[in-house]
C-alpha cells in the first residue's frame, strides 16, 4: 500500500487529504471518505488502509473549516454544508484525474454531516459516482437548525456547538432547505448503515430515505450509536469493500 499526502487548491482555499493506493500499476476502484462535524480525514484512514490492502484506492480528506483540527484551510465560521459540497466536488475531480484510479468506479462514503454532503453531491455528480455508502447520515441538520432558529433574526453571528464555532451563514444557507428534494435524483445503488441507539439522528430519517432512493439497502447495527465501536467499524469497512466489489463496472 502507498500513502500520499495531497493538497488541492479549490475555490481559493486549500484542501488537505491522504490518498491510499494498492500496490501495483493498474487502475483501481476508489472510495472518497467524507468525515462528520468537527471530525477529520483521520477518522476514516484505518478504513482507507484496509481498502487499499484489498485492492481499492481510498481518499480521506479534511473539509475546509470542517474542524478545529482541520489540516485544510478556512475558518470554521466560514464553513457551510455548501462549502463542504464544493470540497467534495474538488476531491472527485482530483480522483478522476489520478493515475491510480479507475474513473468509472468512484464511490462516495460519508459519515454523519459528511453523509449528508455526500448524498447531495452524489445527485449532482451522478454520472461520476458508481455507488454511495452513508454511515448514520445527518439528514436532520437543516430541520434541527431551522427549528432552533425559526426566524432569521434569531440567528446569531457565531454559534458554538460541540467545541466548534459556526458562523451565521451556516444557518442562513439552510433556511427552507429540504434535503430530500436534492438527493433522490441519484439513481444508482445506496448502502445506508445506522446504529439502533443513535441519539443524534432518528430512524425516521433513514426510513424516509427509502422513499427517495430507487435502489437502497438499510442495515441497522444493534448496540451502536452515532459513532461505532471498533467491532462495528470493522463490519462497516468489510461491507464497504463488498459493496464496491459488487457494484464496480467491469
Amino acid at each position: 500500500m502507498k500513502k500520499t499526502e495531497v493538497r488541492l487548491r479549490e475555490n481559493e482555499r486549500e484542501l488537505y487529504g491522504v490518498l491510499m493506493e494498492p500496490e501495483g500499476k493498474k487502475k483501481y476502484p476508489a472510495v472518497i471518505f467524507s468525515h462528520g462535524y468537527n471530525g477529520s480525514g483521520k477518522d476514516f484512514e484505518r478504513m482507507g488502509e484496509y481498502l487499499a490492502q484489498n485492492g481499492v484506492a481510498a481518499f480521506c480528506y479534511d473539509f475546509c473549516g470542517g474542524s478545529v483540527n482541520s489540516r485544510s484551510s478556512m475558518a470554521t465560521t466560514d464553513m457551510t454544508i455548501f462549502t463542504e459540497k464544493e470540497d467534495l466536488h474538488g476531491a472527485i475531480q482530483y480522483m478522476k484525474k489520478s493515475g491510480a484510479v479507475d474513473a468509472e468506479n468512484i464511490f462516495l462514503f460519508g459519515g454523519s454531516q459528511g453523509g449528508l454532503v455526500s448524498a447531495l453531491v452524489a445527485q449532482e455528480a451522478k454520472e461520476d459516482i458508481r455507488g454511495l455508502i452513508l454511515l448514520f447520515p445527518a439528514m436532520c441538520i437543516a430541520d434541527n437548525w431551522n427549528e432552533r432558529f425559526p426566524k432569521e433574526e434569531d440567528i446569531p453571528q457565531v454559534q458554538e456547538l460541540w467545541g466548534m464555532n459556526l458562523g451565521k451563514n451556516f444557518f442562513m444557507t439552510l433556511r427552507g432547505f429540504d434535503v430530500y428534494q436534492h438527493i433522490g435524483g441519484y439513481g444508482r445503488s445506496v448502502q445506508v448503515i445506522y446504529g439502533e441507539n443513535d441519539p443524534i439522528v432518528s430512524l425516521d430519517y433513514m426510513e424516509k430515505l427509502k422513499t427517495v432512493y430507487t435502489d437502497m439497502k438499510l442495515d441497522i447495527f444493534k448496540g451502536e450509536g452515532h459513532g461505532f465501536s471498533e467491532e462495528g467499524n470493522q463490519r462497516v469497512v468489510e461491507m464497504t469493500l463488498e459493496f464496491v466489489r459488487q457494484k464496480c463496472k467491469n
